[in-house]
């Protein structure tokens, strides 16, 4: 049982049910949708929001029990969702299929890290939007959730795979969090929303 299965297969929500709070400004401030992908979306808050504002949203995530929950989640807001367990390690990403691209607190070895980002790229339509909210290395020395890992937490550099697109909103700042048990107080984060 991969650790995700584990840690999401409880009555709680680990994050919360409410979407991340990045997630939803980027959904005042830019055009999500209508095809989203949810990439790495564990219990699905991020997923149901944009349901809630009509898009139609496919979740890809590794652990069936956070799907389940995804599901449960969705029913109880009146929405529908679409979802697959999908292991990122062997992922075919599709070409140019999808309107947008979330992906909230997304953590990966550094080679899995590059290689879904560049799938993230691929799939991604043309004057599509990609949206993220993840953990800076300076994280780790805040202890208010994320990685233990130094090397699964991000970095700007690591959003050269865009570099090329119209970038709407790039920073890493401190940000609040509470989500959940999993995400709790004061926090470093990379924010990106780019077009492509």
């Amino acid at each position: 049982m991969n650790k995700w299965q584990q840690r999401f297969n409880q009555p709680e929500y680990v994050f919360g049910k409410e979407a991340n709070e990045f997630i939803q400004e980027a959904a005042k401030r830019f055009t999500i949708g209508p095809n989203v992908l949810a990439v790495a979306e564990g219990e699905g808050r991020n997923a149901v929001f944009l349901a809630e504002q009509g898009c139609d949203v496919t979740i890809w995530d590794f652990a069936q029990s956070g799907l389940d929950k995804a599901h449960a989640l969705a029913e109880e807001k009146g929405v529908q969702l679409k979802t697959k367990v999908q292991d990122l390690q062997e992922a075919e990403w599709p070409s140019e299929e999808y309107d947008s691209i979330i992906c909230v607190f997304g953590h990966f070895s550094p080679e899995l890290r590059k290689r879904t980002l560049e799938g993230i790229r691929r799939a991604l339509k043309p004057g599509g939007l990609f949206v993220t909210e993840v953990y800076a290395k300076e994280q780790i020395d805040y202890g208010t959730g994320g990685p233990k890992e130094l090397s699964y937490l991000y970095e700007l550099a690591d959003f050269e795979v865009f570099s090329d697109w119209e970038h709407l909103h790039f920073e890493k700042k401190e940000v609040v969090r509470e989500e959940g048990e999993g995400h709790s107080g004061l926090s470093c984060v990379i924010q990106f929303a780019g077009l492509k």
